[in-house]
């Protein structure tokens, strides 16, 4: 299934993409639970494919304004230097554990909504990752049984400010920008999407690739990300771990290349979807 956060007469809501883009709207139908949210939904365990299985769609998908899958996540933990490409490019030492960082809901945007690039800087740059959204929560999970845990998979644009997020060893403050991160443009759950290990992620920048690799080069897997951020934090559903990026960065490239207004990058994950958005100027 294709889940899907969107705004639909004027409301938000949230709700499954079927055949032909077609999409039902869920919230009604469970009404009785007052779930209004994705989020609670995946807390309630309450999404159920009889929900819309044979029934005939509200809307289609370009009928309806999309939010960020997730709207409202309790958790967003990113994780740095994932991919060995990245590492080497970056100059860093091979990690024993993750380098994980926060983001914050307000810096996320929906598929087709622009990347804002900040005022206080011209080095914004891209980098398409793979993000994996809990749906069953829990305190120290084991990493045999992490994918049980697993809602789905969407596409990621962890936009990063860079020369703000050298201003220290913590990255917090170049990755939460307002408007700095794409997320969409649904999660797909996984019997519908291949195992992470035969995905490929690509990253392109006016059509012009900048970002190709396997997702089986991931240092640390889905599976042990989940179970090791379980073990300092308790996982909840519709938090989202956003996996980490493969080399080919702007920063790193000879001469460096970043985003600027009018450009428009976009993130595909193979058996997952495309994530798109322009970038536009914050307004002064």
């Amino acid at each position: 299934m294709k889940l899907i956060s969107f705004r639909f007469q004027g409301r938000p809501t949230f709700g499954v993409v079927i055949d032909n883009n077609g999409v039902v709207d869920l919230m009604p139908r469970l009404a009785r639970q007052n779930l209004i949210t994705l989020r609670e939904a995946l807390t309630a365990d309450a999404i159920k494919p009889a929900l819309w299985r044979g029934v005939i769609p509200d809307a289609y998908l370009n009928e309806v304004t999309l939010l960020p899958p997730i709207p409202d996540p309790d958790k967003i933990v990113c994780v740095g230097l994932n991919y060995e490409a990245h590492r080497i490019e970056t100059g860093r030492d091979k990690m024993k554990y993750p380098v994980l960082f926060t983001r914050w809901a307000d810096t996320q945007v929906a598929h087709g909504y622009p990347l804002v690039k900040p005022l206080e800087s011209d080095k914004f740059d891209f980098e398409g990752e793979l993000a994996v959204v809990i749906g069953k929560g829990g305190r120290r999970i084991p990493e045999d049984k992490a994918m049980e845990h697993v809602a789905g998979y969407s596409c990621y644009h962890d936009g990063s400010v860079r020369d703000w997020q050298g201003h220290s060893p913590q990255f917090t403050p170049g990755k939460n920008f307002p408007g700095t991160a794409g997320f969409g443009p649904w999660i797909v759950s996984p019997d519908e999407a291949p195992p992470p290990a035969q995905m490929t992620l690509t990253t392109t920048l006016n059509g012009a690739e900048m970002q190709r690799s396997s997702v089986s080069d991931l240092i640390f897997s889905v599976p042990y990300l989940v179970s090791y951020i379980s073990r300092f934090t308790a996982l909840a559903p519709g938090d989202v771990i956003a996996t980490g990026t493969p080399g080919g960065v702007g920063y790193a490239r000879k001469p460096p290349i970043y985003m600027k207004v009018g450009d428009v990058a976009e993130v595909t994950i193979t058996g997952v979807g495309t994530l798109v958005n322009p970038v536009i100027a914050e307004p002064a």
